[in-house]
């Protein structure tokens, strides 16, 4: 027997026990007669022990007890929970030992009545019934009585007894009542869970013999207007889809910005709202996204009264707009399953062509050129975050006008998605003007798809395609770019890390100054074509004397120093760098002696002046020039090198120029 035959043999054996046969009838009784409460309910039977006083004052008005009599209800803990609230302020403030005997003990108290609150002219007595569950005998609550001394004396408080046992029984009559009515909504839910399912089977049925995108969509419009035919209902596709059912419209992002439909479709959740239509009437807006497992492509849109939520069976309609979504979306798939093959050699061949070079303008050009074939755009633009500028900088656009164009990061577009990191899709520029964007206007264009440049997680800029026509991108395109834009920003990172560490193999560890090597090939190179150049090389006087004195850690901090003042005090097209130990040197394209000089003075004098602890450095200048015998690096150092020799010997701190009279360093 299968599971669903089980539960309907449950419930046919469940309704034939309903019927009035006397054993039938006596094993229900007996069963709801052992259903009880356990300690574990005590904390949230207040508002049941409540409603039962209601009951048990109701049944008791009647009675001549109720007249002289004072009653009040205590839960499980002595908290009050309802009736007369003075009886519990007296046994809280001046009897607490009255409660504490009940609830330890468990039993019957009864006892003087001696309030200095009350107005009685009469003497009174308290009485405080315990009351216990059926089953397992725990005290859930405690009824307290007040009564006139004299009647208790003929029998009041065996009275009070029997009325305890009566509030016992209106609660326990409250509990089943509960319990019964727990169930009836259960099998409600159960009975309206089986029509719903008959309801969706047909539905479905139907649906599923269709082959036609439209008639999918007019089978599960009808079949909805059907069931609710008080409510307004539309289909607000995204320009992926268009249709001749007139209940079928365009969704437009840009001009809805906060609407139900538009939330319902970024989203991709059920939304709901209460809204007011233009003539005041309160209406509730109803958006369920329409969708498979590739996206959502729309939203059914439900306008109806404000009281139409009671009735509406949102998971029913759920239901069938899900199952007409995947309907929708495997009517495309052949057309999908193309278009992925499409999409993944398009991503192959761009990867492998990006990847094939490791400079940046040239990855930027090329991704430019195939990005704009691929989407058949108008325009395109990349942007790169430039951290000197602080900017996002145009570093490939097919758009003249924009060309090392800089703009704030924070402006338009390009600013929108660097800033949130998510992409963008934009169908009419014109229609919605809100965010200004230089490249929407410069071009004409009206359609947009845009993806940020993302490499685990950092934005490094971002892609922007444009348009002249509206509604030109799909979301295809839109899902498109995100994957090729990540590819794109990977080739970037890469060439990005090859550069840094291409830049740190010529730099210095230290000074953050060109290591030699580098320096000997610079000076090489522009000895082929410059016409002239200078070298200063710079020594540090008693370094060493420095470091024995103040350590090696402040050696370093005074070499940095020195470096830092030198790198101020160059041109940018200058160049800076660690010949070995405390000797730095500088060369200065198309500078002669005198000028080299002017440099080298200026950096002799803010070292002596800016350094801390204040130490000295002495210079060697030498020069080439095109009309030189011999031209060579080694020639340029050594007669540089010679100079500073004289500068040290002649007393340090000073600057020494080449003597003409060597020509050549020995061996050369």
């Amino acid at each position: 027997m299968s599971e669903f035959q089980s539960n309907v043999s449950k419930h046919e054996k469940f309704l034939k026990s309903s019927k009035p046969e006397k054993d039938s009838l006596e094993s229900v009784n007996f069963w709801m007669s052992n259903l009880d409460i356990t300690t574990y309910d005590f904390p949230y039977i207040y508002h049941l022990l409540a409603k039962s006083f209601l009951d048990w004052q109701h049944l008791s008005s009647s009675l001549p007890t109720m007249e002289y009599s004072m009653w009040t209800i205590l839960g499980f803990d002595g908290s009050w929970v309802t009736g007369d609230v003075t009886i519990s302020d007296y046994l809280k403030n001046e009897a607490p030992q009255l409660l504490d005997e009940c609830l330890k003990d468990k039993i019957k108290v009864i006892a003087d009545w001696n309030s200095e609150l009350s107005s009685y002219n009469e003497k009174h007595t308290i009485c405080l019934f315990p009351l216990f569950t059926r089953g397992c005998q725990e005290l859930y609550a405690i009824m307290v009585c007040v009564l006139p001394r004299q009647k208790v004396e003929s029998g009041g408080v065996e009275i009070a007894s029997s009325m305890s046992i009566l509030f016992q029984n209106c609660f326990y009559k409250r509990f089943e009542y509960i319990f019964v009515e727990d169930m009836m909504s259960e099998q409600k839910k159960a009975n309206d869970e089986a029509a719903r399912t008959a309801i969706l089977f047909q539905i479905v049925e139907r649906m599923h013999d269709q082959i036609d995108v439209d008639m999918i969509l007019t089978e599960v419009l009808d079949s909805i207007a059907f069931l609710y035919p008080t409510a307004s209902l539309q289909l607000f596709m995204s320009q992926d889809h268009q249709s001749d059912n007139p209940h079928v419209k365009p969704l437009i992002l840009q001009t809805w910005k906060d609407d139900v439909r538009v939330r319902t479709f970024m989203d991709g959740k059920l939304t709901i709202q209460e809204t007011k239509q233009e003539n005041g009437e309160d209406k509730l807006e109803i958006g369920f996204p329409f969708g498979g497992t590739q996206g959502v492509y729309g939203v059914f849109y439900l306008l109806a009264d404000k009281d139409f939520l009671n009735e509406v069976d949102l998971q029913l309609v759920t239901t069938l707009v899900d199952t007409a979504g995947n309907a929708f979306e495997k009517s495309k798939l052949y057309e999908q399953s193309n278009l992925l093959i499409q999409e993944l050699r398009l991503i192959n061949e761009l990867t492998q062509r990006v990847n094939q070079s490791l400079r940046l303008s040239e990855i930027y050009q090329f991704s430019n050129e195939e990005l704009l074939n691929i989407f058949k755009a108008d325009f395109c633009c990349i942007l790169q975050f430039n951290k000197k500028l602080d900017g996002l900088e145009v570093v490939s656009s097919n758009l003249p006008a924009l060309e090392k164009e800089v703009f704030e990061k924070d402006y338009g577009f390009g600013g929108l998605v660097y800033g949130k990191g998510e992409p963008v899709i934009l169908s009419g520029y014109t229609v919605n003007m809100r965010i200004p964007s230089k490249f929407m206007e410069y071009s004409g264009s009206e359609s947009l798809i845009a993806a940020p440049l993302t490499v685990k997680g950092e934005v490094m800029g971002a892609i922007l395609l444009s348009h002249r026509k509206s509604h030109y991108f799909t979301y295809d395109n839109y899902r498109l770019l995100q994957t090729l834009s990540s590819h794109i920003a990977l080739s970037v990172s890469n060439a990005l890390l090859h550069a840094e560490v291409k830049r740190m193999a010529n730099r210095d560890v230290l000074t953050d100054l060109y290591v030699r090597r580098y320096l000997d090939e610079v000076i090489h190179e522009r000895q082929t074509h410059d016409f002239c150049g200078s070298l200063i090389v710079v020594d540090i006087d008693q370094f060493k004397q420095v470091n024995d004195m103040h350590g090696h850690q402040q050696g370093d901090r005074i070499l940095k120093q020195v470096s830092e003042i030198i790198r101020t005090s160059i041109r940018q097209s200058d160049l800076a760098a660690r010949w070995g130990g405390e000797e730095l040197a500088i060369y200065l394209p198309q500078f002669g002696v005198k000028q080299a000089i002017v440099v080298g003075e200026r950096i002799r004098r803010r070292v002596e002046e800016e350094t801390s602890p204040s130490v000295t450095v002495s210079c060697g200048i030498s020069e080439w020039n095109w009309l030189d015998d011999q031209v060579s690096v080694d020639s340029l150092f050594y007669l540089a090198d010679m100079a500073l020799y004289r500068a040290k010997n002649n007393g340090r701190n000073q600057i020494q120029i080449e003597d003409k009279s060597i020509t050549k360093a020995p061996g050369l």
